[in-house]
């Protein structure tokens, strides 16, 4: 079992969800997050008064799968992501030791 954590842009949310459920992908877990990375922040304007906005908003996706479905998950990412500008996110991949479902006990795959 894998857990796969994807930084993306948030305005990309939905179009990924729609193609990671095209595949049969039934969970996630979705958080807002804030961060940089080379992209290091912009500058805005507001009322006049120029701020350095160092954090850029992004949308943290957590997928807990098979071993099998992890290439085709990464795959439809990065082309639903994929915008070609700074920014477009990170796929980061962990091994899954135990996934436990409450309501009925069930572990690791069957958790899943």
């Amino acid at each position: 079992m894998k857990l796969i954590t994807i930084i993306i842009k948030p305005f990309k949310l939905e179009e990924v969800r729609e193609a990671l459920a095209d595949i049969g992908i039934q969970g996630m877990t979705i958080t807002e997050v804030k961060g940089f990375g080379r992209q290091k922040g912009h500058s805005e304007l507001y009322r006049g008064a120029e701020y350095n906005v160092n954090f850029l908003p992004k949308v943290k996706i957590d997928i807990a799968t098979n071993d099998e479905k992890v290439e085709e998950i990464i795959h439809i990412v990065q082309q639903t992501a994929f915008t070609g500008k700074m920014g477009d996110g990170k796929i980061f991949l962990f091994e899954l030791q135990h996934a436990v479902r409450i309501r009925t006990g069930e572990t690791n795959d069957a958790a899943l």
